[in-house]
């Protein structure tokens, strides 16, 4: 019997204060930690036998920091569509996380680029960030920064730069429109003379669920610093990129704590609501999975009564001040809101936590809940305890009276004391 927990939720803090671009990306992800192979791998799904990978140890501004380079292997490669980009990215053998991250951070480019020339997204015809290097950058950066998924991305102001630059459309200001347009309530600041910040860079910062904040508070993992290309007198030419996890919201974080000696948990907390009116029923399962997997304690849906009769519901998410960004932004992207309403509450809960249970060589898990040294509640996760019973044919009842029998026989029984190997696992959860 051991504690069962999900993947745990890393947070990520990307330095962009001198720019940004995708192989800078790339650079500090490499002198993170993170496996070049691996990020070859990735591109090679989607561009195969096209471009190979080369990371160096550099110096800029007297800072080391690991420069990626993109060397091409075949003749120089067409200017792509977002259509062919995104069949590419969804025919390559790629794992989801990944393509999720690539696709969105097209998706991104795509969008303001339509928006630039005036055309459907679909027919956007992309330049300098459809040929090979761009798209190495954008699946390898891509891959890389799944290896910490789930992942809160933190970035700093993006220095974008000042002057003049030549595109494939032209000689163009700095920052270029395609910039500017995936900048939109971003913080900026100039920086310093030339382009900082690329399409391709800013769109890996911004279009992965990133949001703008501080440098978090965590535990470091990791940390790296990746290379620009050019290294100007007076300023480190680098993005910096650094992983960890969150403190737990109930050790030292001021949010939770036992309430006397009632063996209760004291928490504040946060609700964020919005009425919504306009959203496909079909979405709502969705939408309220994401933000559970998110972190949320909870989230629900309350049917209302909107002016002029209209059927709605409210959406309420509860959850730990410390993860209000990010869900906020999660409500605004995954519904139809134009705004949210932030309430702060207090909670008193019950301390639990999860254990694995054998059944039949498999682990299912079990929320066990306890108080002043007794278990109050033993309930079985029941999507798996409905997995279990869809491959094996059994009837879920079934599989739910075997889990609770074969819990029992461990121990885990309402009115039973917590058995003493588990008393320092079962905390309080989010």
């Amino acid at each position: 019997m051991t504690e069962h927990s999900g993947p745990p939720r890393h947070v990520g803090w990307l330095d962009a204060s001198a720019g940004v671009s995708g192989d800078m990306i790339l650079g500090a992800l490499v002198d993170a930690g993170v496996d070049l192979g691996l990020i070859q791998a990735a591109v090679e799904a989607v561009i195969p036998d096209t471009v190979r990978l080369q990371a160096s140890s550099v110096l800029r501004a007297g800072m080391q920091a690991t420069k990626v380079d993109v060397h091409l292997l075949v003749p120089d490669q067409p200017h792509r569509s977002w259509g062919d980009i995104r069949t590419m990215i969804e025919a390559a053998h790629l794992a989801q996380a990944v393509r999720d991250r690539a696709l969105r951070t097209f998706a991104a480019l795509a969008d303001v680029e339509a928006r630039i020339h005036d055309r459907p997204v679909d027919e956007v015809h992309f330049h300098e960030v459809g040929s090979w290097d761009s798209i190495a950058d954008v699946v390898g950066a891509c891959a890389g920064l799944a290896e910490w998924e789930p992942l809160d991305l933190v970035v700093s102001p993006i220095a974008v730069g000042s002057g003049r630059v030549r595109t494939a459309h032209g000689d163009q200001a700095v920052p270029a429109p395609a910039v500017l347009g995936l900048l939109g309530g971003w913080s900026v600041v100039e920086g310093g003379a030339g382009e900082l910040a690329t399409p391709t860079g800013v769109a890996l910062a911004v279009g992965n669920d990133g949001r703008q904040g501080p440098f978090p508070e965590m535990s470091v993992l990791a940390q790296g610093v990746g290379a620009g290309t050019r290294d100007p007198i007076g300023r480190a030419n680098v993005v910096r990129l650094v992983v960890g996890m969150p403190p737990a919201p109930h050790r030292g974080h001021g949010t939770d704590s036992l309430a006397g000696g009632s063996g209760l948990i004291d928490a504040t907390m946060t609700v964020i609501e919005a009425n919504v009116d306009d959203l496909d029923a079909r979405i709502w399962p969705t939408v309220i999975e994401t933000l559970l997997a998110d972190g949320a304690a909870d989230a629900w849906l309350t049917p209302i009564l909107m002016k002029k009769g209209r059927p709605a519901y409210t959406l309420s998410v509860l959850c730990h001040d410390a993860l209000v960004p990010l869900l906020r932004d999660r409500v605004l992207a995954t519904t139809t809101t134009l705004g949210v309403r932030l309430t702060p509450v207090h909670r008193t809960s019950l301390p639990r936590g999860w254990v694995d249970v054998d059944l039949d060589g498999r682990p299912l898990a079990v929320k066990v809940a306890h108080r002043g040294g007794r278990i109050t509640h033993v309930v079985p996760e029941f999507d798996s305890v409905r997995a279990v019973a869809e491959s094996s044919g059994r009837p879920v009842r079934d599989v739910l009276d075997a889990v609770a029998a074969r819990a029992a026989s461990q121990g885990l029984m309402v009115g039973e004391l917590v058995p003493g190997a588990l008393r320092s696992t079962l905390v309080p959860m989010l």
